[in-house]
C-alpha cells in the first residue's frame, strides 16, 4: 500500500517504498533512537570495547542521516552506512544495533534496482570488519586487544548474506507484484473494450436489420397510401411492430451497460426466433425458405445468441443490398458444428456495388467477429452461378471467448474468421 492511500499492495511498501518526493524522516528518526539507546545498553555488558564517546555518537548518528536519502539515492545511502558502521567497529566500540541503519538501506538499495551497490556495500562491511579483527587489531583501539575470532566473523558473513538475500527475495515479490498488478489493469482495459464492442456489434444487429424493415415497409406505406389505405395500414402496423421490437432490445442491451453486474430480465434470442425474423422478411417482400440438416441441439445461449445474429445480419443485407425476393437458410447440426448458410439469387443492388457493401460492410464484420469469438470460421462472398453466399461454421465444443457471444479474440488454436470481397473470391 502506497502512502498516499492509493491501490493495494504488500504491506512493507508503505515504509520500505516511500515516494522519492516525501525524506523518511520519522523511520530514519526511530533508528537513530535505537542506535543511540540500544548501544548505550550493549555496552554494559563488553567492558573489554571501547568506551562509547562523543565521536561513537557521531558515527551511529551518521547511518540514520543516510537513511533520509535512500530513496533518492540509495546507492549512496547504504554505502555511507555501511562506512559508517565499518568505522565504528573499527574504532573498538561496542557491538549493538549499528547494523540496523545498514540492513534497512540495503533493502532499499536492492528494492531500488541497485543490487550490486548493495552487496558491495555489504561486502565493504564484513571485509572492513575482518581486515580490523585480524590485521589491524594491533594499533585500533581498544589497547591490548587481540585477534578476532573466524567463527564470529563467519557468523557476522551468514547474517550479512541473510539480510541481502531475504531484500532479493522481497524484490522479486514486488516485482512480481508490480506485473500482475499491470496485467489486471490491463486485462480491465481489454475487458472494457471488449464490452464495448459487443454493445457496439448487439446495436448494429438490432438497429440494421429492424431499420432495414421499417425502411422496406415506409417506402411501401407512402406508394400505397392513396390507391390501396388497407395495405399501407398493413405497412405501419410492421413498422410499429418491428419498431417495438427494436426499442425492447435496445432497452436490454443499454440496461446491460448500464448495471453491469445484474443478470437480463429477459432472455437473449436465439434460433427459435428464426420464423419471427422470416415473417418480418416477408413484410418487406423478402421470401426466406429454412431447412434443418442433422438432428437439432441445444445450443449454449452465447453460440445460439450469435448464430442468430449471424442469420438476422445476412438477411438485412439481402433486403438492403440484393434484388432477389427469396433467400434460403440452411442450418446443419454435427455433433461438434453448427454450420449456417445464407444464400439469395441476386442480383446486387446498384447503390451497394457502389458502396461496396457486399464486399466488407460492417455487418460482415459484425459476423466475422462473432464466429471468430467461438474459433470457427466465416465465408462470405458472391456465388459462381449469381447472388451471394454467407456460410458460418461455429464449433460446438469450444467454449466462447467471452459473454454473448462477444469477441474477445480467437482463442488458441481456434482459426480465425474471412470475409473475401466479390471481386477476390467466388463461393460455388
Amino acid at each position: 500500500m502506497r502512502d498516499s492511500g492509493g491501490g493495494g499492495g504488500p504491506p512493507w511498501e508503505r515504509w520500505l517504498r516511500r515516494p522519492a518526493d516525501r525524506l523518511p524522516w520519522l523511520s530514519s528518526l526511530a533508528v537513530a533512537v535505537i542506535q543511540q539507546v540500544g548501544t548505550g545498553f550493549a555496552a554494559h555488558s563488553q567492558a573489554d570495547r571501547a568506551p562509547v564517546d562523543l565521536f561513537a555518537r557521531a558515527l551511529l548518528l551518521i547511518g540514520p542521516l543516510f537513511m533520509v536519502v535512500r530513496h533518492r539515492h540509495p546507492a549512496l545511502a547504504v554505502f555511507g552506512a555501511s562506512i559508517a558502521a565499518t568505522v565504528y567497529l573499527g574504532a573498538g566500540y561496542p557491538y549493538g544495533p549499528v547494523y540496523f541503519s545498514v540492513v534497512i538501506t540495503c533493502f532499499a538499495a536492492v528494492l531500488a534496482g541497485h543490487r550490486h551497490a548493495a552487496w558491495g556495500a555489504v561486502a565493504l562491511l564484513w571485509a572492513g570488519q575482518v581486515l580490523a579483527a585480524h590485521w589491524l587489531y594491533r594499533w585500533l583501539p581498544p589497547s591490548g586487544d587481540g585477534p578476532g575470532s573466524w567463527v564470529s566473523d563467519s557468523g557476522t558473513a551468514a547474517w550479512l548474506l541473510v539480510v541481502v538475500a531475504v531484500s532479493e527475495l522481497v524484490r522479486g515479490r514486488r516485482e512480481q507484484w508490480v506485473r500482475d498488478r499491470a496485467e489486471r489493469a490491463a486485462a480491465e482495459r481489454r475487458r472494457g473494450d471488449e464490452e464495448r464492442l459487443r454493445i457496439a456489434r448487439e446495436l448494429h444487429d438490432v438497429l440494421a436489420h429492424s431499420i432495414s424493415v421499417i425502411n422496406v415497409q415506409a417506402g411501401v406505406g407512402l406508394a400505397l397510401l392513396d390507391r390501396d389505405p388497407e395495405q399501407a395500414r398493413t405497412a405501419l402496423t410492421t413498422i410499429k411492430a418491428a419498431s417495438k421490437e427494436a426499442l425492447g432490445e435496445v432497452r436490454q442491451v443499454l440496461g446491460a451497460l448500464r448495471a453491469p453486474g445484474d443478470a437480463p430480465r429477459s432472455p437473449a434470442p436465439g434460433l427459435d426466433r428464426l420464423p419471427e425474423l422470416t415473417e418480418q422478411a416477408a413484410s418487406t417482400g423478402l421470401g426466406v425458405n429454412v431447412a434443418v440438416e442433422g438432428v437439432r441441439a441445444e445450443l449454449p445461449p452465447a453460440t445460439d445468441l450469435a448464430a442468430f445474429r449471424i442469420v438476422q445480419e445476412a438477411l438485412t443485407n439481402i433486403v438492403r443490398h440484393s434484388g432477389s425476393r427469396t433467400a434460403r437458410v440452411r442450418l446443419r447440426y454435427a455433433p461438434d458444428l453448427l454450420e449456417l448458410r445464407v444464400d439469395d439469387d441476386g442480383p446486387a443492388t446498384a447503390d451497394s456495388d457502389a458502396q461496396g457493401v457486399t464486399g466488407g460492410g460492417n455487418g460482415l464484420v459484425g459476423m466475422r467477429e462473432r464466429v471468430a469469438a467461438f474459433g470457427g470460421d466465416l465465408d462470405a462472398g458472391p456465388r459462381r452461378d449469381g447472388g451471394f453466399r454467407v456460410v458460418a461454421r461455429i464449433p460446438l465444443r469450444t467454449p466462447p471467448a467471452g459473454p454473448s457471444g462477444g469477441s474477445q479474440g480467437s482463442p488458441p488454436g481456434g482459426g480465425g474468421a474471412t470475409v473475401t470481397p466479390p471481386q477476390d473470391k467466388e463461393i460455388p
